[in-house]
């Protein structure tokens, strides 16, 4: 899959495409969907398929704070798009000279003389350009007159539930695992690379893995019984996401995972780490020794757990 980065990237050869729009946040079944369709126009047009993304997410432009958290990082949204057989994506920053362009200008810009656009798959509720002016019957006029089709990727739903980045969130924050594995046809899982921390886990009988997060938000915030692929070998394990506020730190989410009988070194590997229950909420200890006997029953509960 190739990555183009920017519309001044863009080139003669990248034009003639059939694309879609999205945050892709998760690439659930409901994108899973869309992917399928535009594979299946691509293959009858003759062309490449296309995914228009942008960094940083609208919502995250417009209001960082209280944006939703992210289910997918770019690199790992890279990686679930290419898996499901997309030959290209563009991704634009949004920034303000983005957010600025009109409907038209939009269309004219990025679709007409960016990528050439023979197809484009969207929402039928899909909005863009400033203020949200478009909407897809903007798009069904101006694919008219450009010469490109549009169709409305319909709401996908499994037993009666709607698939959507939003009720996969909800899913996680009721640590309803079997759902949210449902609605994305995975587990939920956080990617990243284990840094070097304050290594108290040693001091706590528990060494872990300090995966950074690189996310201002988690969509998690607990301990966790989870399992990690190590040299394509499962291994379970426990896992703690959140600021840690039983020790000193800057505030921020952090991700340290327990590997149950593992004594190799992680530092600078990549880790995947698939959640799969929640034990309880994080909490402030008292003192280390009460941190320590907590997380003492977390792994004995965890060990109870894959022995089942």
């Amino acid at each position: 899959m190739q990555l183009v980065r920017g519309l001044h990237n863009l080139r003669p050869q990248h034009r003639g495409c059939v694309a879609t729009i999205g945050n892709f946040d998760g690439v659930h079944r409901g994108h899973q969907a869309i992917l399928a369709r535009l594979r299946e126009r691509s293959a009858e047009l003759g062309v490449p398929s296309c995914v228009l993304i942008f960094e940083p997410q609208p919502r995250e432009f417009f209001a960082p704070d209280t944006a939703p958290a992210r289910l997918t990082r770019l690199r790992d949204k890279l990686a679930l798009l290419a898996a499901e057989g997309v030959d290209r994506v563009l991704c634009l920053s949004f920034n303000r000279r983005l957010r600025e362009l009109s409907a038209a200008e939009f269309v004219h810009r990025v679709l007409v003389e960016g990528l050439g656009v023979q197809h484009l798959e969207v929402g039928d509720d899909f909005r863009f350009g400033c203020d949200r002016a478009g909407d897809f019957a903007f798009l069904a006029d101006a694919g008219e007159r450009e010469g490109f089709s549009v169709e409305a990727a319909s709401t996908v739903e499994l037993a009666g539930i709607r698939v959507s980045s939003t009720r996969v969130r909800e899913a996680l924050d009721a640590a309803d695992f079997a759902l949210a594995q449902h609605l994305l046809g995975r587990p939920f899982q956080i990617a990243g690379r284990v840094l070097h921390g304050q290594k108290l886990g040693r001091q706590l009988n528990a060494p872990t893995a300090n995966v950074q997060l690189k996310r201002k938000r988690v969509p998690l915030r607990g301990v966790y019984l989870v399992s990690t692929e190590i040299d394509g070998q499962t291994w379970p394990g426990v896992a703690n996401i959140g600021v840690r506020p039983s020790v000193a730190g800057d505030g921020s989410a952090h991700l340290e995972v327990h590997v149950l009988d593992f004594a190799g070194d992680l530092y600078g590997r990549r880790l995947t780490v698939a959640f799969h229950h929640k034990l309880r909420d994080e909490q402030r200890f008292a003192s280390l020794e009460a941190l320590k006997t907590a997380i003492a029953a977390d792994i004995a509960a965890a060990r109870a757990h894959w022995r089942t």
